[in-house]
């Protein structure tokens, strides 16, 4: 057997922007930062990107907000891959969007490898 390179992960746990509404921070997640990463020369080294919105208490629940509004899954090839993305000249582009609608010091990432299925 050769040896392949397993794709990872980068996975972003994301905080809204204080002084916004996490339907604020949806709006323009989905509807702005999504699309500026789709279309930019970066997206041809991710595999896959998911947006997934934090599920957010009704209103009048006693239930705690989520620490953060949303997770990001972004896949790649190969870390070489990964690292390769952010050498695109729009990257500089999408990293300034995020200061529209994320609080960056409360924002975090983990790099992953491919995950190991328990479940199926």
């Amino acid at each position: 057997m050769g040896y392949r390179a397993r794709m990872i992960q980068l996975i972003s746990y994301l905080k809204r922007k204080p002084g916004t509404t996490h339907a604020e921070f949806l709006e323009y997640w989905h509807n702005n930062h999504g699309p500026l990463i789709r279309n930019s020369s970066a997206a041809k080294y991710v595999r896959r990107y998911e947006q997934h919105a934090a599920v957010w208490p009704e209103p009048g629940s006693r239930m705690p907000e989520p620490e953060w509004d949303g997770v990001t899954i972004q896949w790649f090839d190969s870390a070489q891959a990964f690292y390769d993305h952010m050498k695109e000249d729009d990257f500089p582009a999408m990293m300034q969007d995020t200061d529209k609608f994320l609080d960056m010091s409360k924002t975090q990432f983990v790099i992953t490898e491919e995950p190991t299925v328990v479940i199926s």
